[in-house]
């Protein structure tokens, strides 16, 4: 163990929100302020948008029930942004202010909270500090619903999503069955390149009530025989449900949202494009091809902050991810990540924590096995439910207030 420094931390949160990413942020904070070496604990205002602008917040001055709300409170409570920093060896102009920012509060310990992007902000922070000889040690706290992060079993905020996702199709499975007269329903689920929330739609399937077809963006999308399967399901049974992911494309790469666009659709400063609206593209070549009635439903950001649904087993892994990451730091690392590991060698799902490099994480994406995905390219394989299951169990017991949640409520004060 190397010795600790002595000085403040700043806890920087990243990219889209989750049911749990405020776990993480509590588990940071909480070890933080318990900490004998950390002399303050700062949360940065929009990720290192906060940092640039010394918009720093007092973590030392809130109520301690309130932080502990964090633990069930959606979304992220210091604020996100998606910033794309340069990389330092072209542009250090925005290095050279972290550095003066955190060299003005005493900031020795960095936590960034987030998924690939932020990792890949959290990396190039690191390599610059090496590179300059400040002394300050940074580690990145994980999070998605997309699951894609690099590296790591399963990502905190993921399990949440899963089981909202499932929850949600076990319920519309229902309700598109009320009526003597069919129906074909869509259901667009959020993940650009992996499908492994769109998967997670199988799990109502594995409790009788799920979707009749799945479609992940690892597997080229075929709209000919989409269409022929909808129709042959439509015919036997009369009601069909489909789940799709966002970011489905067709053999040539061209993503089926696209179909029938007018417009170019906005990127953000990372260069991804803004998804959405396939549900509805497909309702209505489906609607032309087979006169049903046909409805589409895009779960948007209903997916990602659905605390409601949180799985206590998420929730906890989160804020495990957050209260490592500060113990790793204490003890010396520094440019890494925290993961985890899946033990089954009792017989039982356990969780552990591993750190990996930054510079093996950032930028790359874990896409969903292809051999999960049935041959025929719409429909998922047991292996992921045995693999998703254990991620989705257990049911949290939150604050409420006239039967409604209470979130934290934090005073946000400026350093």
């Amino acid at each position: 163990m190397q010795t600790p420094l002595k000085g403040a931390c700043v806890i920087g949160q990243s990219g889209g929100p989750t049911s749990v990413i405020n776990a993480s942020a509590y588990g940071v904070i909480r070890t933080a302020l318990d900490s004998e070496h950390i002399t303050a604990v700062y949360g940065a205002a929009h990720g290192i948008k906060g940092v640039l602008n010394e918009q720093l917040y007092d973590m030392g001055q809130e109520d301690a029930a309130e932080l502990e709300r964090l633990r069930n409170t959606p979304s992220s409570a210091l604020g996100s942004c998606r910033y794309k920093i340069a990389d330092p060896d072209a542009d250090e102009t925005d290095y050279k202010r972290i550095v003066e920012v955190f060299e003005k509060h005493n900031v020795r310990y960095f936590f960034y909270n987030g998924g690939n992007d932020s990792m890949d902000t959290c990396n190039k922070i690191s390599r610059y500090f090496a590179k300059v000889g400040y002394e300050c040690r940074v580690m990145g706290v994980p999070k998605t619903i997309d699951n894609d992060l690099f590296g790591t079993d399963h990502c905190p905020g993921f399990g949440s999503a899963a089981r909202y996702v499932a929850t949600s199709f076990m319920e519309v499975y229902k309700d598109a069955r009320v009526y003597d007269t069919g129906q074909v329903t869509i259901i667009e689920i959020m993940g650009r390149h992996a499908g492994w929330l769109t998967a997670s739609a199988a799990l109502a399937s594995h409790f009788g009530c799920g979707p009749d077809l799945i479609y992940v963006p690892e597997m080229a999308f075929d709209m000919d025989k989409f269409l022929t399967d909808v129709t042959a399901i439509y015919e036997r049974q009369g009601n069909v449900l489909v789940a799709v992911s966002e970011g489905i494309h067709d053999k040539d790469g061209k993503l089926i949202a696209e179909y029938g666009a007018t417009s170019e659709k906005s990127r953000d400063s990372f260069g991804h494009v803004q998804l959405g609206g396939l549900a509805a593209t497909l309702a209505a070549i489906v609607k032309a091809r087979t006169g049903a009635k046909v409805r589409g439903i895009e779960l948007s950001l209903l997916q990602r902050c659905a605390a409601h649904l949180a799985s206590q087993t998420d929730i906890d892994e989160a804020f495990l991810a957050g209260k490592t990451a500060v113990e790793a730091a204490v003890a010396g690392e520094s440019g890494k990540m925290v993961a985890f590991e899946r033990d089954m060698s009792s017989g039982q799902y356990v969780c552990k924590t591993v750190l990996l490099p930054l510079e093996k994480v950032a930028n790359f994406e874990k896409t969903l096995p292809l051999e999960w995905v049935t041959p025929d390219g719409s429909g998922i394989t047991q292996e992921f439910i045995d693999y998703a299951l254990p991620l989705i169990q257990g049911e949290p017991q939150r604050a409420m207030q006239d039967s409604l949640p209470r979130f934290a409520e934090l005073k946000k004060i400026l350093v």
